[in-house]
């Protein structure tokens, strides 16, 4: 097997993956129609800001079919790597859906029987979803970005996340209270590493 072809494999091993991102979130089935208690427009915006990080790590691509002409070695850990990436992205993504269920949304908002979701994959992360957003991001970036690119990606992702952020736990904060910060002071938001 030969670079290029461990490079076409970590490409469409990207493109798939965000088919699959995207049906998990096209054809998830608990819809909530439930009474929302509070909203943050705002999240919108950061939602937008993350979406245009989402076209920008496709939309430069390099031309080169490796980050770092190392040679084969290199390109198959690459390739391995983005694989991975990939996988576990998209398993946080659905474990995170599910355990959210009818909670989750696009807009930030609190519903009116609304819980403060610690297990699955909020145990290692207050924002899981938006943790295999960015794993996706990471493996697109290997797989098929040129720097320039991946960086813009990254910081329009880093924005519209702390938006989000934001948002979200401003509404958690005020339905919770103490709870919520005990979960914050104990569990990361974004990247599963504790500073």
């Amino acid at each position: 097997m030969s670079e290029h072809a461990l490079h076409l494999i970590s490409v469409y091993a990207s493109r798939v993956g965000w088919i699959v991102f995207g049906a998990i979130f096209i054809f998830r089935k608990n819809w909530s129609r439930d009474k929302t208690r509070k909203r943050d427009p705002m999240s919108i915006f950061g939602i937008v800001i993350q979406t245009l990080s989402l076209f920008a790590v496709w939309m430069f691509p390099r031309r080169s079919y490796t980050i770092f002409p190392l040679g084969f070695w290199f390109q198959w850990l690459t390739t391995i790597l983005v694989i991975t990436i990939i996988l576990v992205s998209l398993w946080t993504i659905w474990s995170a859906l599910r355990v959210l269920g009818k909670q989750w949304s696009l807009q930030a908002r609190v519903l009116e029987d609304h819980k403060l979701v610690r297990e699955g994959p909020y145990r290692f992360v207050r924002h899981p979803i938006y943790s295999g957003m960015l794993g996706m991001i990471v493996a697109a970036g290997l797989a098929w970005n040129h720097w320039i690119g991946f960086l813009i990606s990254l910081v329009l992702f880093g924005i519209g996340t702390a938006i989000r952020v934001r948002s979200e736990e401003k509404l958690l904060r005020e339905q919770f209270g103490a709870a919520f910060e005990d979960y914050k002071r104990n569990v990361p938001a974004v990247v599963p590493i504790k500073l």
